[in-house]
């Protein structure tokens, strides 16, 4: 039996804590904007153009996806061996990089 073993489930437990904790704000305005058609006026460009099932729809999308995200992490953490994670956390280190430069180059 390999004790480190045992643990990776509460390590998974503990990641999908804290990627809960940073994404409850974002969820909170996501069902918000999903359950209140009317805030569709808030948003300039595409939203505001989209029918109103179209903006409820990409807005539970959201949410769904915000709600899944801890138990993903979660469960990745809890599964995989150390290199995969490193591998899939330079990976979404560089994607959110990119959309960094991204955003500051299209926004500002």
């Amino acid at each position: 039996m390999d004790p480190e073993n045992n643990k990776a489930g509460l390590w998974g437990a503990l990641a999908g804590l804290v990627v809960f904790a940073f994404i409850a704000i974002p969820l909170s305005a996501a069902f918000t904007f999903a359950t209140t058609p009317h805030s569709q006026q808030l948003f300039a460009g595409r939203l505001s153009e989209a029918t109103q099932g179209g903006y409820q729809f990409f807005w539970w999308t959201v949410t769904i996806f915000l709600f899944a995200l801890p138990f993903l992490v979660g469960y990745l953490v809890a599964k995989l061996s150390v290199k995969s994670l490193a591998v899939v956390g330079a990976i979404i280190a560089l994607f959110i990089i990119a959309i960094m430069v991204l955003g500051q180059v299209f926004v500002f």
